[in-house]
């Protein structure tokens, strides 16, 4: 019998096989994407898909700050065409900047560019945002808008903020354009604001929750595209007063920064919220859940001088959980602050003169006396150093010096849990990363805070210097102004991050999906919060279309024989 059929059927076998179908994700694109600006249009998320392996989860950056003399520190950001520096500021959610038709309250004052409003995109709706505590409350008020936006190095489209057109909050007045919250969407006016006005009021969170990829915070919707290698940021402030040094002042996302390593870091748990205490109610579809409201962690004990402090005895309000004592962990606050009765008692130990009942008195100590202030966290004891405890009492006095960097603050209530605020001076004495873990599903990868202190054993003989230096300078302390890098970044090439829809995704979402009570689905779940990739099961499906392949090549060739 002739051999040419059996040849054909090899030909044939090896010619035509089986078609792969394999879901892709969205590629990386290194470029500074425009974006038409003027009216409104909807998040519309655009999937490329291509033929070959796309590389997920390594997307990162970092960018220095600006900082006014230890006030306010400032990040470069871009919106569409348009760079300008807002305030860094972890306890809180929202972007905003402020616009062309700002005039009254601080607006007055600022000396930023301002976006112009004759291309905005608006949402249709309005936001006001409130800072501060009951004696230092500031607002920002103004129609929301889509935007492209980009943070070092990382663009995303249609990024909602707030076109303020309205502000009493004081950043604007020390180069600031408005303020970049890094926190999380149970805390996001913007967020709430555009779900109210599109689904009406929320009885439930269904719909708030599955909006945080379209129309939540900045830096949680670029953490929920999966695209960063890890989902976290992390912050390094410098001192420019006092003794100009310290850290590079630096925001890194996605990472951990140079040479630093996780064993290094003391992890604690963020404070989560029950809606009982003002937290965000459970989803529906994620009824045992519950969420950070903002980044909050416990504190074990103060320490002055080495010394426990005695607890804060004040009656909390509302009701709420008084079993933990916790701290807010803030970049937008210049200060510590802390109960009146644990402070007050602080500053009558540093100064005799202190007089608690007096609110314009001041803890006036020898500059010469070094002082302690530590925060016990997951066991171990986190100081301030002593340079960020003092400032100077006069201009041209490095003699007498004040605790100015301690005040009191509010007791908790529903709402705000935490006795402390620890601002600025704690940045400058601790390295700080925050990892959001799964946003819409907490409990599968929590939220969680890591610090590392950069106090050097010698603070005390370094405080001793710098005390040296003032007396050289007619008596007064270093002192200067960094201006964010602002063109720098804007001249930097942009990795664009984009979400991948669930048809196209072959692992369990860490945003929408919600987690099968299976032992399979929970394992995808928590590796996708941990930020890996889709690849293996990928691999796994190709391997096992290859195998049929393979199989059903034998059976061809099997059937090609009996026919021959």
């Amino acid at each position: 019998m002739s051999p040419w059929p059996v040849l054909l059927c090899f030909i044939l076998s090896i010619l035509s096989p089986p078609t792969l179908s394999r879901p892709l994700g969205h590629e990386l694109t290194k470029s500074a994407t425009k974006v038409k600006r003027g009216g409104f249009s909807l998040p519309i998320v655009r999937t490329k898909r291509g033929t070959g392996r796309v590389r997920r989860g390594d997307v990162t950056g970092d960018v220095g700050l600006g900082d006014n003399s230890d006030l306010l520190y400032t990040v470069p950001i871009g919106l569409g065409d348009d760079s300008t520096a807002v305030h860094l500021d972890t306890g809180s959610s929202d972007l905003w900047v402020i616009t062309d038709t700002c005039r009254g309250g601080t607006c007055a004052a600022a000396t930023a560019a301002r976006y112009d409003t004759s291309t905005l995109n608006r949402t249709g709706s309005t936001v006001t945002m409130n800072y501060g505590d009951s004696t230092t409350g500031t607002s920002a008020s103004g129609p929301i808008a889509f935007e492209t936006a980009t943070l070092a190095g990382i663009s995303i489209l249609d990024q909602t903020f707030g076109a303020v057109t309205t502000t009493t909050n004081p950043t604007v007045k020390y180069g600031a354009a408005g303020i970049f919250g890094l926190g999380f969407p149970s805390g996001s006016k913007v967020q709430e604001a555009i779900v109210v006005d599109k689904f009406g009021p929320i009885d439930d969170t269904d719909d708030f929750v599955r909006a945080t990829e379209a129309y939540g915070p900045l830096l949680t919707r670029i953490a929920m595209t999966n695209e960063l290698e890890k989902p976290m940021f992390a912050i390094e402030l410098q001192r420019d007063t006092i003794d100009i040094g310290g850290q590079d002042g630096m925001l890194t996302i996605g990472e951990l920064p140079d040479g630093i390593d996780e064993s290094a870091l003391t992890w604690v748990p963020v404070r989560l919220y029950p809606a009982k205490d003002g937290g965000l109610k459970p989803p529906t579809f994620a009824s045992d859940e519950v969420y950070p409201f903002r980044w909050e962690i416990e504190i074990q004990g103060v320490f002055f001088n080495g010394q426990k402090l005695a607890d804060s005895t004040q009656a909390v309000s509302g009701g709420v959980d008084n079993s933990i004592v916790s701290a807010l962990i803030d970049t937008g606050n210049s200060l510590l602050r802390g109960p009146s009765d644990v402070v007050n008692t602080i500053l009558s130990s540093v100064s005799s003169t202190f007089n608690p009942s007096d609110s314009n008195s001041e803890a006036i100590f020898p500059c010469t006396t070094p002082h302690t202030l530590a925060f016990q966290i997951g066991g171990k004891q986190f100081p301030i150093d002593p340079r960020d405890f003092i400032g100077a009492a006069a201009s041209g006095d490095a003699t007498n010096c004040v605790a100015d960097n301690l005040v009191s603050t509010d007791p908790p209530s529903r709402g705000t849990l935490f006795r402390w605020s620890l601002g600025d001076p704690f940045f400058k004495s601790n390295l700080v990363v925050f990892h959001y873990g799964n946003l819409t599903h907490p409990s599968v990868d929590p939220p969680r805070v890591g610090i590392m202190s950069v106090v050097p054993a010698n603070a005390t003989e370094e405080l001793q210097d710098a005390i040296e230096d003032a007396e050289d300078n007619g008596g007064n302390f270093e002192s200067t102004i960094e201006v964010a890098p602002t063109s720098e970044a804007a001249a930097d090439d942009a990795t664009t991050v984009s979400f991948i829809p669930a048809e196209t995704t072959t692992a369990v979402s860490t945003a929408f999906t919600t987690p099968s009570s299976s032992t399979a689905s929970k394992g995808a779940a928590a590796s996708g919060a941990a930020g890996t990739s889709n690849s293996d099961s990928s691999d796994a499906a190709l391997g096992t279309l290859v195998l049929n392949r393979d199989i059903l090549c034998l059976l061809f060739f099997i059937v090609c024989g009996l026919l021959v």
